[in-house]
C-alpha cells in the first residue's frame, strides 16, 4: 500500500508539473485530468491507511484533508479547461 501511494503522489505532482509546460491547450488538459486521478487515487489510499489506523492519527487527518483540497483544486481546473 505504501508503494501504490507513493506512486500515486508522485505522479499527481509530475502531471502537474508537466501540464505547467504544455504544449497546447489539449496537452494541458489532459495533464491536469491525469494528475486530478492521481490524487484521487492518493486520497483513496490515504483513506485506507486512516482507516486500518496505520501510522500517526493526527497526521492521516492532515493529509486525507490535504489531499482532498488538492482533488477540488484540480477538479476544478478541469472543469474551467473543458469549458
Amino acid at each position: 500500500m505504501k508503494y501504490q501511494l507513493t506512486k500515486s503522489a508522485t505522479s499527481s505532482g509530475a502531471n502537474y508539473e508537466e501540464a505547467q509546460a504544455a504544449s497546447s491547450r489539449a496537452d494541458f488538459k489532459n495533464k491536469i485530468n491525469i494528475s486530478l486521478r492521481e490524487m484521487r487515487e492518493s486520497n483513496y489510499w490515504l483513506k485506507i491507511f486512516k482507516a486500518l489506523d496505520i501510522g500517526d492519527k493526527e497526521t492521516g487527518n492532515y493529509l486525507v484533508n490535504e489531499s482532498g483540497e488538492l482533488k477540488k483544486i484540480s477538479g476544478s481546473i478541469s472543469s474551467k479547461t473543458s469549458k
